[in-house]
């Protein structure tokens, strides 16, 4: 924190401005900005609406500066649509940032990360790499914001392939699923680390003393599953001990969510495989639920009494309530939300992403791989 003298009761923190491009004191009345979110307002299938209503809805619950990253024209516009106000009228923290391009879902990766340098998603890499925000949000494109993040952000020392660190429900706890799609073919050292950053993860930003991590498997018997499973079984019972890593062994699917783990490791073909299906599944009770209550009268009545049990329910089994996923092995704090994120999810995301950077997850992450790097 940072007091400035002369000024009584004004609290501040460097903050970057806009017109001279450096990084300067602002202050707001009683109010302490601490860090900048930096949101790629052009990314995702109903952008930039929802991104922006979501940034709207999350401004006044958190303490830092909020940037949104992409056409000013169409923000501006949308803003004045939406809500009939300028983002400085809806709040001093909210910013607009100019990024005259896009990189479009149908978009080649790599090519579009070398190509699209004006690009919303590239000039929030950017501003994150050169220190003048501290987290960045995008639900663009997936695979340009992996290579962007590896790429332009740079990968922690001695971390093989960063990796995307999802947050699903469990019983009577959250479940981090790493990874969810980012790395579909894999080596046995990779798991091993996913389990290490997941271990940190969770102890660190969940307060999960002693972590559960478990491989996802066909079966719970060290002998099961193919090579890479085999293998990294072996190497997490030989690490797991001199890494600090609660290794229970393999997981079934169907134990997932019984509360006996707190992380389930896997490849990213294996693992996305398992989130869209347990999005799907959720997606699928909470409309039979609704249909089977709203069949007729008596069972509306009927349901009632349960119904604030039944909301429960539903909050839970509702991906949109968990936010993005972590972007987990990059020097710097990266967000992926949902492609298909509605102002919900934008709105939750924000707010983890705050969580994120106090947390110093990466800065843990950094040391960690540091001494095992040695």
């Amino acid at each position: 924190m940072v007091f400035l003298s002369g000024v009584s009761g004004a609290s501040a923190c460097p903050v970057w401005d806009f017109k001279t491009g450096v990084r300067v004191i602002r202050i707001f009345d009683k109010e302490e900005i601490t860090m900048i979110i930096l949101l790629d307002a052009m990314g995702g299938d109903n952008a930039p609406d929802a991104n922006i209503k979501g940034a709207v809805k999350a401004i006044n619950q958190i303490s830092a500066e909020l940037w949104l990253i992409g056409k000013e024209e169409v923000i501006k516009a949308k803003l004045k649509e939406f809500y009939n106000k300028t983002a400085e009228e809806i709040s001093p923290k909210l910013k607009i940032y100019h990024a005259p391009d896009t990189i479009e879902m149908e978009d080649i990766p790599t090519v579009a990360i070398k190509r699209k340098k004006e690009s919303s998603m590239v000039v929030g890499f950017n501003l994150l790499k050169e220190g003048k925000g501290d987290v960045f949000i995008s639900a663009g494109n997936s695979g340009a914001l992996l290579t962007g993040a590896t790429l332009l952000v740079g990968r922690i020392k001695g971390i093989d392939r960063p990796a995307i660190a999802g947050i699903l429900p469990s019983y009577h706890k959250r479940l981090v699923l790493m990874d969810c799609g980012s790395n579909t073919n894999c080596k046995p050292i990779n798991l091993l680390q996913f389990a290490q950053m997941s271990n940190i993860y969770i102890h660190d930003a969940l307060g999960v003393e002693h972590p559960a991590i478990g491989l996802l498997n066909i079966g719970t018997e060290e002998t099961k599953g193919n090579e890479l499973i085999k293998e990294s079984y072996q190497l997490l019972k030989e690490k797991s001990e001199e890494l600090g890593i609660n290794f229970i062994g393999n997981i079934e699917g169907r134990d997932a969510f019984s509360g006996k783990v707190d992380a389930i490791i896997a490849d990213g073909f294996t693992g996305n495989i398992f989130l869209k299906t347990v999005e799907g599944m959720g997606k699928f009770i909470k409309k039979s639920l609704n249909e089977s209550i709203k069949k007729n009268v008596f069972s509306i009545i009927g349901a009632l009494p349960t119904l604030p049990a039944l909301n429960r329910f539903k909050k839970m089994m509702d991906y949109k309530e968990y936010g993005g996923a972590l972007f987990l092995g990059v020097k710097k704090p990266v967000v992926k939300a949902h492609g298909s994120s509605d102002a919900k999810v934008f709105e939750f995301t924000i707010k983890q992403a705050e969580q994120f950077v106090n947390n110093r997850t990466v800065d843990k992450l950094i040391a960690a791989f540091e001494k095992t790097d040695k």
